[in-house]
């Protein structure tokens, strides 16, 4: 099987594994999968991180506002009651004014702490160094561990409009956020290898050629972003090991010459 190291920009994200005879178009679809799946796991555990910290996002017209506004203009958090942690919770204020502070015990910010270290481990670009490869199933897997942990904090749910929920279903809003500049939409992806770009309807033997025990680097990019850099041909140490050795010879045809 030929390993792609797949990269976006300068970042070897990770390693996926597949087939010279494979179509382009699935492994171009899965790539992009494995790619955004990532990004929803890492965009996940930042606002976890926020649940186990404030608790539950409080309804749209309610973020932002301080405890006066919120009295004045008589707004409720209706899915505060509802929306418990397991085992209770002591109160923790947000700064941003954008959770309900209804901070889990230490029990369950553990259960959460854990999911996220270990759906973090299995994504994480440094198996790139240790030539583990990335599926699909293994990020679905990490999403579900996710999934499971705030399931048991949480029996009850959390709010349809809270970021991890809406992350869960996959409704989530990132419109005008940096990380919508971040998704690949798949319809617009692009795949390259040494500078040339991987099309559809093709198989991948025709840009990596026939050898099935091959690792090579490719690079995803979006439809607008042009052609990124290419790879360097040789490697920096390469580079100078070369030129060490030149200067030897020339030293070296100096001696012999003056003989």
């Amino acid at each position: 099987m030929v390993v792609l190291c797949v990269k976006r920009g300068d970042d070897s994200l990770f390693l996926y594994e597949t087939s010279v005879t494979a179509a382009t178009d699935a492994v171009i679809r899965e790539l992009v999968s494995v790619f955004n799946g990532r990004l929803k796991i890492q965009r996940l555990c930042m606002e976890i991180e926020e649940l186990a910290e404030h608790g539950t996002m409080l309804p749209h017209e309610m973020i932002g506002l301080n405890d006066d506004q919120i009295e004045e203009l008589k707004l409720k958090d209706t899915f505060a009651d509802r929306c418990v942690p397991m085992g209770g919770f002591s109160f923790n204020k947000d700064p941003l004014c954008r959770r309900n502070g209804q901070q889990p015990n230490e029990a369950m910010r553990k259960v959460l702490a854990n999911a996220m270290k270990d759906a973090k481990d299995m994504i994480d670009k440094k198996l790139v160094k240790s030539n583990k490869t990335l599926t699909l199933k293994i990020v679905e897997e990490a999403l579900n561990i996710l999934r499971g942990a705030v399931t048991i904090v949480y029996p009850m749910k959390l709010p349809p409009h809270d970021t991890i929920q809406m992350e869960f279903v996959n409704m989530e809003d990132l419109a005008g956020t940096q990380a919508s500049k971040e998704v690949i939409e798949p319809s617009k992806a692009q795949l390259w290898f040494a500078g040339r770009q991987v099309l559809p309807g093709k198989q991948l033997s025709e840009y990596l050629g026939h050898n099935d025990k091959t690792k090579v680097v490719v690079k995803l990019n979006q439809l607008g972003e042009g052609p990124p850099a290419r790879e360097q041909v040789m490697t920096e140490q390469f580079r100078r090991q070369m030129m060490a050795a030149e200067f030897k010879r020339q030293e070296e045809l100096k001696i012999n010459s003056a003989e």
